[in-house]
């Protein structure tokens, strides 16, 4: 039997997609694991999991052969308020229609050798979810919002170049789901290259595939550093929204790297650092700003987007082994804001704009070979208040738009 691995990959992302939509670091999640949650997703230098290439694929080399399966719920409350609109659209708007989301995770990892393992990650790479029942006037008729899903299947390989250091590759398979519904007020010739296209158009879904390469070095017995970069991924089209994204539909996946360090404070704690950029901006149908619609319509290679900007996240982590059996973690992890005061109406329907999130963690061993771990994060609540934003065509005034997560996450590994 000949193997696929892209109908193979579908079918597992069939499997996992359960509206795992979601916004952290603007829409990336900001852990990739239950375990990477109780560390505020600094794992660059710090691999927990079977996970750990979802970060950093060198990480792999260090964490032995195990499977971990988890499940996090995800519970944004997000919406928005618009003011001095001179068409009467004044009000505050609720965006919380579907309050749950759970998403799912697995991570394998086998060691062929002393020097060389492999492994297979499964996660929620992305996704923002806002559920307007209430309809937006602005934008159209009954009820509004869209819905976006991105999962990665990430088998990966890293080598052991010494007992210090690790590199490391992923190939990235990307799944996405999208769907708009009460936007007709743009789905017409005056504001769209392909109207029918724009809304209440049902799911669509598109594929790509990319690369994460990375490093890991223990620079001494206490300091461990490590490097990240994950491509850019051109994917398919959503061809049921082609009116609506820039290019006729295209939803790319930004490109995204990173910085992480670990330094191990005594025998029982160790702290954790990372950086990371991600490159939002780079892609049209999410940075290019709403006022570009003054020169191109919605889904022209050179129309309007959702305006956001490049983003910076600052993770910090740290993990004590309380006992033999029992490990503690925290975690803090902050964001540069994406979205602009100058683009929060399209933002109505995209509020990724939490900034400061706080984590704990534990993990507990149940069995000679089985471990549990929980973490539970908040995102604090942020509003990002509109400055001119509403052009005059839609009545002028401003669209305030704000957003805030609990985030609570199980996961039970098995050493193998």
């Amino acid at each position: 039997m000949q193997f696929n691995i892209r109908k193979t990959s579908v079918l597992i992302a069939l499997a996992f997609s359960s509206a795992a939509a979601h916004a952290t670091d603007g829409y990336f999640q900001h852990a990739t694991s239950v375990r990477a949650q109780g560390t505020g997703g600094a794992g660059i230098a710090l691999p927990q999991d079977g996970l750990a290439a979802a970060t950093n694929p060198a990480g792999t080399a260090f964490v032995g052969a195990r499977l971990d399966l988890g499940v996090t719920w995800f519970s944004p409350d997000r919406g928005a308020e618009i003011v001095g609109n001179g068409g009467g659209a004044d009000g505050a708007l609720n965006g919380n229609g579907k309050r749950h989301f759970f998403i799912p995770e697995l991570g394998y990892v086998r060691a062929f050798s002393p020097s060389l393992s492999a492994g297979l990650a499964v996660y929620g790479n992305g996704g923002m979810n806002t559920t307007y029942n209430g309809g937006v006037p602005l934008f159209g008729s009954g009820k509004a919002g869209v819905n976006l899903e991105q999962l990665f299947i990430s088998p990966n390989l890293a080598w052991k170049i010494d007992d210090a250091n690790a590199v490391g590759a992923a190939l990235n398979f990307a799944y996405q789901r999208f769907e708009a519904s009460g936007l007709q007020n743009f789905d017409n010739p005056y504001f769209t290259v392909s109207p029918g296209n724009v809304t209440n158009r049902g799911t669509d879904t598109s594929t790509g595939w990319g690369v994460r390469l990375g490093w890991s070095g223990k620079i001494t017995p206490y300091l461990t550093l490590g490097a990240t970069w994950s491509s850019k991924i051109k994917a398919g089209k959503f061809s049921k929204y082609q009116g609506l994204f820039a290019s006729g539909g295209s939803f790319d996946i930004p490109e995204n790297f990173g910085l992480g360090l670990a330094y191990k404070v005594q025998s029982a704690l160790t702290v954790a650092a990372d950086v990371q950029r991600i490159r939002y901006a780079d892609v049209a149908s999410v940075g290019a700003p709403l006022a570009n619609l003054q020169s191109a319509p919605l889904g022209a290679a050179k129309g309007p987007g959702f305006g956001w900007r490049n983003t910076t996240a600052y993770k910090i982590g740290a993990v004590y082994a309380l006992k033999d059996d029992v490990t503690l973690r925290a975690g803090y992890n902050h964001t540069s804001q994406p979205v602009s005061a100058g683009e929060t109406l399209f933002n109505i329907l995209a509020p990724g704009v939490v900034q400061d999130h706080v984590s704990l963690g534990a993990s507990f061993r149940v069995a000679a070979n089985g471990e549990l771990s929980v973490a539970y994060t908040h995102a604090f609540s942020k509003t990002v208040r509109g400055a001119s934003s509403i052009p005059p065509a839609f009545g002028g005034g401003n669209a305030n738009v704000r957003l805030g997560e609990n985030i609570l996450g199980v996961a039970y590994a098995w050493k193998l």
